[in-house]
């Protein structure tokens, strides 16, 4: 029996100009890019065309707290995530659709119905980056002084995961009949009430999307600290971390995928995407000669050279246990993303490391992941067909059995 080659999963994580901090001053970049439809819309079809599983947007829900002669020597104005997403669905086919939404300063509920929304609208592509706030400046915009503390922020954080994929289990997948003989537009015992009451959060439901194509929007997380570990082994399906060296790398991917059995997971069904900040060449020389303006790689795993010498570090952690995939960080836009394009995947193809052609049509089917069973749903229910609306249609809404 033949099995496929294992092949590693790419993401492109588009800052605004790239994540070089003075990327809006390149002689190619964007300087606009922020507020400019046309620009993602340009990098996201180029990351499509190349077969990138994601995109990944990051957010801050305030301006970060720097001097003002700082602040304005720096790009500090952007789309809000969804909004953008929702208009890049519209605009692509197969790549996967990620932002950043914190559970610190938002409720279940709005976040639950703005990623199944994205999710319908993008045909099962959504996913979503659970993340607790680190911008002290947030805490200023919604009504407080300052962050609740570190632990209490992640536990809220996993209540809040917890009410979310409730509310996307609202409704069975099949509980639209929609028949217009009967009356009936959807079948009463196949909707479930959350009614989640617990410590941070009083939330009864349901939620008015219908369940997501993909069951849940792929969760993500970015947390490295040890909560954050343990949070991503609950819930995360793909985590985004900075790692500089091998070995730490190792450490990490071995830390988070050995706590996955406790909660009753494969390893398989999480996905570990190290960040990367590539400075490609097609000569040592001219990499060295690109890297020479570069200011950092803000803690991710900075990599310099031609083609043949990433994609060698790149296949090393691959093959050696630290990596499923890479996030890659372009330093500007759109250059350094056409760069790692037109140079370093097709040196990743000729290994067989990175696809051809997309496996799926869904986020989930493309990074092989399963996609979730109704956990509000008591037991195999009974097919549509003639239903009695007239009973069910005085009752009131009643809380899911096993919530």
């Amino acid at each position: 029996m033949s099995h496929k080659k294992r092949q590693m999963k790419l993401g492109a994580f588009l800052m605004a100009t790239g994540h070089h901090v003075a990327a809006w001053r390149h002689p190619a970049a964007q300087a606009d890019a922020g507020l400019n439809f046309k620009h993602y819309k340009q990098i996201v079809q180029a990351a499509e065309r190349a077969k990138f599983d994601m995109m990944f947007l990051a957010d801050s829900a305030a301006v970060w707290d720097r001097s003002l002669e700082s602040l304005s020597r720096s790009s500090v104005v952007h789309f809000e995530p969804i909004t953008l997403l929702s208009a890049l669905a519209a605009v692509t086919e197969r790549i996967g659709l990620v932002a950043t939404v914190t559970t610190t300063y938002n409720e279940p509920f709005h976040v639950a119905r703005k990623f199944a929304s994205l999710d319908y609208l993008s045909g099962g592509r959504a996913g979503w980056n659970l993340v607790t706030s680190a911008n002290a400046a947030e805490a200023l915009n919604f009504s407080r002084d300052h962050h609740l503390e570190h632990a209490l922020r992640y536990r809220r954080a996993r209540e809040f995961a917890e009410v979310v994929t409730s509310l996307w289990d609202s409704w069975d997948d099949d509980v639209f009949v929609r028949s217009k003989e009967s009356g009936v537009f959807f079948v009463p015992d196949r909707l479930h009430v959350p009614d989640h009451r617990g410590e941070h959060f009083v939330v009864r439901g349901p939620l008015n999307v219908v369940r997501p194509p993909q069951g849940y929007p792929v969760m993500v997380q970015a947390g490295s600290s040890e909560p954050g570990q343990e949070l991503a082994a609950e819930t995360a399906e793909v985590i985004f971390t900075a790692q500089q060296t091998l070995d730490d790398a190792q450490v990490f991917y071995r830390s988070v995928k050995g706590r996955l059995d406790r909660y009753g997971r494969s390893p398989d069904h999480l996905k570990i995407m190290p960040g990367i900040f590539p400075v490609v060449g097609r000569t040592e020389q001219e990499a060295q000669d690109r890297y020479a303006r570069i200011a950092g790689a803000r803690g991710h795993w900075q990599l310099v050279g031609t083609p043949e010498r990433i994609a060698d570090q790149l296949e090393q952690w691959f093959v050696e246990g630290a990596a499923d995939g890479f996030n890659v960080m372009p330093p500007h836009l759109p250059g350094g993303l056409t760069d790692f394009i037109d140079l370093v995947i097709p040196e990743l193809r000729r290994r067989g490391l990175f696809r051809a052609e997309y496996e799926g049509r869904t986020l989930r089917e493309n990074l092989g992941l399963p996609r979730p069973a109704n956990k509000l749903r008591t037991g195999e229910r009974q097919r549509p067909g003639k239903a009695e609306p007239a009973a069910a249609a005085s009752a009131p809404l009643r809380p899911a059995a096993s919530a």
